[in-house]
């Protein structure tokens, strides 16, 4: 790092810092404790579940900001506090209110009277522009049933940059969609050394998203504050290490809330051993 222009230094000497400087590995944290303290000051305190999510409680309501490095949702019940935390916040940051919430991370949320709405749609778009097919032709699922691929599958690519960028891609867009969760999750343990059939196999599921663009989570406004949850698996059903495949989703009421495909550490002696690990995974999510 050199000095400012203009700026000399004696030899020997160095320059403190009376400010973290942007792009510098100690500036994400200095920002995030000096917004902590702010939010803190205003009534907020941090969550135990998610350190970049605030909650303020009072007779009033609950009040909840979520931060992602600079950009921030803020929601809750007591709308007067909610204005007076923008008015805080303006007054110690150069902020933008941009009003209700549409659009955050590539996550699209439309509200209705009968509940919200919650998609990825445009990020969809963007990624079949990304990957550039050459035809519009869609399928039904996103994998084929009874597929077992293999590392050892098919020519290596000879450059899987392409392979990675997407499968990322995928991985993300698994926020609102749990349709393409099995199939990414089995694309994913390919990254490291990816083949030309992984990659038709990767084509498939962009084919299946491209048929299938507007689908969304819906959360219905009237759904009754009631979980229930669900587990499944498939008993060695890698045929490279025999280990088993887990799965599940929570409900809350009848909004989808949690979703996840994990293939087990261990390998079991039997399918009752296997479903009772799925279901101790799927308790653990609902606790």
């Amino acid at each position: 790092m050199q000095p400012p222009l203009g700026y000399s230094v004696l030899d020997g000497m160095v320059c403190r810092l009376r400010r973290s400087l942007y792009g510098l590995k100690q500036a994400p944290r200095a920002w995030f404790e000096h917004f902590s303290s702010v939010i803190t000051d205003a009534g907020f305190n941090p969550s135990d579940h998610d350190h970049a999510l605030f909650v303020h409680t009072s007779s009033r309501g609950r009040t909840l900001l979520l931060l992602y490095v600079d950009d921030m949702i803020i929601t809750g019940d007591d709308s007067q506090f909610i204005d007076f935390v923008k008015m805080r916040l303006s007054d110690k940051f150069l902020m933008s209110d941009l009003g209700p919430l549409h659009y955050f991370l590539g996550l699209e949320v439309s509200s209705t009277p009968k509940g919200i709405y919650l998609s990825q749609e445009k990020y969809v778009q963007d990624l079949l522009s990304h990957a550039a097919l050459t035809d519009h032709r869609t399928v039904d699922t996103p994998m084929e049933l009874g597929v077992h691929l293999r590392a050892t599958d098919g020519e290596p690519l000879a450059d899987p940059t392409r392979y990675r960028h997407l499968v990322g891609s995928l991985v993300y867009l698994g926020i609102t969609r749990p349709d393409i969760s099995h199939a990414v999750h089995i694309l994913s343990q390919f990254v490291s050394a990816p083949t030309q059939l992984h990659y038709a196999h990767r084509l498939r599921v962009l084919r299946y998203l491209c048929g299938t663009t507007s689908r969304r989570l819906f959360f219905s406004r009237s759904s009754p504050l009631h979980l229930q949850a669900y587990s499944d698996e498939t008993w060695a059903s890698d045929h490279s290490d025999r280990r088993s495949l887990s799965a599940y989703c929570v409900f809350l009421g009848s909004s989808l809330i949690a979703w996840k495909t994990k293939k087990q550490t261990a390998v079991f002696c039997s399918s009752a051993e296997v479903e009772l690990r799925a279901m101790a995974t799927v308790t653990a999510e609902v606790t």
